[in-house]
């Protein structure tokens, strides 16, 4: 019970202390980890049968993922991000109708094709955020995606 009160604070801390961009990269992580889990229950399918739970936990993993895209889109900052910001919103929006989709017919090659996305605009934010050094004001000031 320790190592996970302690995990926890250590998650809470990381969080708090983590830049913009940083917040945003540990989304994009959060989002991939889920629909790799989606992934995994899915390539187990034959299971579902013998445990129908299978396909709940495959349910929750994708939903989880929506709901961190969800986040990155009501953090886009539309007035400083221009088009850059309503391209990832309308990307976002496109994530989320693949992955409702996908979940309605646990189809594993529209999760695959979102989560190949995730990973390609992670590895942009990535590349971002190791170019700029955070403000000691911005760290831990929340998400406010400027694009």
């Amino acid at each position: 019970m320790a190592n996970i009160n302690a995990l926890s604070a250590y998650r809470q801390t990381r969080i708090k202390t983590a830049s913009q961009g940083q917040l945003i990269i540990m989304l994009y992580d959060g989002g991939i980890g889920s629909l790799d889990h989606a992934l995994e229950l899915l390539r187990g399918k034959h299971e579902f049968k013998k445990n129908p739970s299978k396909i709940e936990e495959t349910g929750k993993a994708i939903l989880k993922a929506q709901e961190i895209i969800t986040e990155l889109m009501v953090s886009l900052d539309f007035e400083n991000g221009g088009e850059i910001a309503e391209s990832l919103f309308a990307l976002y929006t496109w994530f989320n109708k693949e992955l409702l989709e996908a979940h309605v017919v646990m189809d594993e090659a529209r999760i695959m094709g979102v989560r190949d996305s995730l990973i390609e605009i992670r590895k942009s934010w990535a590349e971002i955020a190791s170019k700029t050094t955070p403000n000691r004001q911005d760290i831990g000031a929340g998400i406010n995606i400027a694009g």
